[in-house]
């Protein structure tokens, strides 16, 4: 991403967040932000970026909006107050109030109202890149590999849902808070999830999608720098995406973790989210996003594959399990548990996930990866084999299957 990128990106949420304070109606004042990110891919390259980026945007974005209100349509969903809009000059002209909120940073309330209890995860996902992220329908549809149109109909859905719920712009009460917050950080976490292995497509990465899960994640602890869990998350993903340039080879094949060239590893990533999981650590109430971040800290610091420590991240995974109720968690931990102490133990950590039915691909990729560990070969061969039918990411089918055809 360049600055230019960077910059209007950085500034979208805010300037959605002014326009939706200052005028409501969240669907038409987003729709109105992106119009205002475009002119400005338009018109900046050749007249140059503006004193003041955010004030331009604002205007811009006001004038759309202004628009939108007083259009036909618009008239007929808000008969009962058509009367009371001002023209667009007067709109315009009150920038300065908008332009200037009191200094105060409102990404989070955006976040919040993008990720309401109404919406589906998928849709939290989309309406987040769309309004707080700054992309286009279009940006986040190719992330996902869907038709745009798909994309467009996730969006507007979710900003219907939230209309319908009566949502207004403000911070959730306090009782709602936590989990709220919850759901924020648990979103940013699927986007960047969803960036470093994709579930779908020829690519095994979303560099877009990760880059940009960070940079939110960033922003929010700018506002909340004394929250663990924040920090954890931001580790967590620094120290795993500094792992990014060795996981596949020339040919975008996938390199496990095992294999990979580590002087290809972004060190100061680690370094910076070494930190970052320690200090938090040491001063706040633990959570699953610190242990998790613990956890890649001891993967990314041994130098040599053969030299991680794995009994210490049994231990953090014995932790992690005791927060979170999650398969993935006991997937991981049975392949802990085979490195530290034997294959057949961690065959036998599998064993209560067999009727899970939040499990997929993975489960038949690790049961074969610790049967060939136990020697086993074809057991372990016919475990690659199913999960290499029942992945949908191309380079991890292309990868199963190698190995069940090293077996053969």
């Amino acid at each position: 991403m360049n600055d230019f990128d960077l910059l209007l990106r950085e500034q979208a949420p805010q300037v959605l967040s002014a326009l939706v304070r200052h005028y409501g109606h969240f669907d038409l004042a987003e729709e109105a932000v992106q119009e205002a990110l475009l002119a400005a891919t338009q018109q900046w390259p050749s007249e140059g970026v503006p004193d003041n980026p955010r004030g331009w945007l604002i205007r811009v974005g006001s004038r759309r909006l202004t628009d939108l209100l007083r259009s036909e349509s618009a008239r007929r969903r808000r008969e009962e107050n058509a009367a009371q809009l001002a023209a667009p000059e007067e709109f315009v002209a009150s920038g300065p109030e908008i332009d200037d909120p009191g200094g105060r940073d409102d990404t989070l309330t955006l976040l919040f109202l993008c990720c309401h209890p109404a919406l589906s995860p998928a849709s939290q996902i989309a309406l987040t890149l769309r309004a707080v992220g700054g992309l286009t329908t279009a940006q986040i549809a190719a992330a996902f590999l869907v038709p745009e149109a798909t994309m467009a109909q996730r969006i507007s859905r979710a900003k219907r849902s939230i209309k319908q719920a009566g949502s207004s712009f403000e911070m959730p009460p306090e009782a709602e808070r936590d989990e709220r917050m919850g759901a924020v950080l648990h979103v940013l976490y699927l986007i960047f999830n969803e960036g470093y292995t994709a579930s779908s497509g020829t690519s095994l990465h979303s560099a877009e999608l990760t880059t940009e899960a960070i940079r939110l994640v960033r922003g929010v602890r700018k506002l909340l720098p004394d929250d663990g869990e924040v920090a954890g998350l931001l580790a967590l993903m620094l120290l795993t995406d500094a792992r990014r340039p060795a996981r596949t080879g020339p040919d975008g094949s996938l390199v496990p973790l095992a294999e990979q060239d580590r002087s290809k590893w972004n060190k100061a990533t680690i370094v910076e989210g070494e930190a970052l999981v320690t200090d938090a650590l040491s001063r706040s109430q633990l959570g699953p996003y610190q242990v998790q971040a613990a956890i890649a800290a001891v993967h990314d610091t041994a130098e040599h594959a053969d030299d991680t420590d794995w009994r210490q991240i049994v231990a953090l995974y014995d932790v992690l399990e005791q927060l979170v109720d999650n398969p993935m968690v006991k997937l991981n931990h049975a392949v802990a548990v085979a490195m530290a102490v034997g294959p057949k133990e961690g065959l036998a950590v599998l064993e209560p996930l067999e009727a899970d039915d939040r499990m997929n691909h993975r489960l038949e990729a690790v049961r074969a990866h610790l049967l060939e560990m136990s020697g086993d070969t074809a057991a372990a061969r016919e475990s690659y084999l199913l999960a290499a039918r029942r992945t949908t990411s191309v380079p991890e089918r292309n990868y199963l299957q190698s190995k069940a055809d090293r077996l053969a």
